[in-house]
């Protein structure tokens, strides 16, 4: 998603784990943030998102990586909550920051992808993408583009409110 400027992405450091404790996307991005920067004593960027069900007051959000053991069984006690609701709009929405060397968050940046849920998954093996239909790519999310996912995904809109932060601090 930061393809198009000039700067080198490296992959999370292998091993690193962060327990995610924070009480909001925010907090748990700035604790991989945080831990990778101080690993490595170079500028970070990580983000933490979730699946937000308005019918669900916005469950599993924050606990959307934790909310079953396994993607099936996720994606089974979802569309169980639902089975009656016909009300089923959601939202992916990711929170991604960005911390110096040192681990102090610099900037963040959010973004929301708006759809509904759907009955079944698209396609089997998936995840909460399988269920998530975006209504402007008539595809479920799992079926975006790279280039849907840049203008239209929830961690594309939140990486495009940290390039211009990126591209004034490091002068491309």
């Amino acid at each position: 998603m930061l393809g198009p400027l000039p700067i080198e992405i490296q992959l999370q450091p292998s091993g690193l784990e962060v327990e995610e404790t924070g009480s909001t996307y925010l907090e748990n991005a700035v604790l991989k943030a945080r831990a990778a920067a101080e690993l490595t004593n170079t500028w970070a960027i990580a983000d933490d998102s979730g699946l937000e069900v308005d019918a669900l007051n916005g469950a599993p959000g924050l606990y959307s990586a934790r909310f079953a053991e396994s993607n099936e069984k996720k994606i089974t006690k979802l569309l169980k909550s639902l089975i009656e609701i016909p009300y089923r709009s959601a939202r992916f929405h990711s929170v991604m920051v960005l911390c110096d060397g040192k681990g102090n968050l610099i900037k963040d940046s959010e973004g929301i992808c708006w759809g509904e849920i759907l009955k079944a998954p698209a396609y089997s093996g998936g995840e909460f993408e399988s269920i998530f239909w975006v209504r402007e790519a008539q595809c479920s999310y799992g079926e975006l583009s790279q280039e849907q996912l840049s203008r239209l995904g929830s961690r594309g809109k939140a990486a495009r409110g940290i390039s211009p932060y990126l591209r004034k601090e490091f002068n491309l």
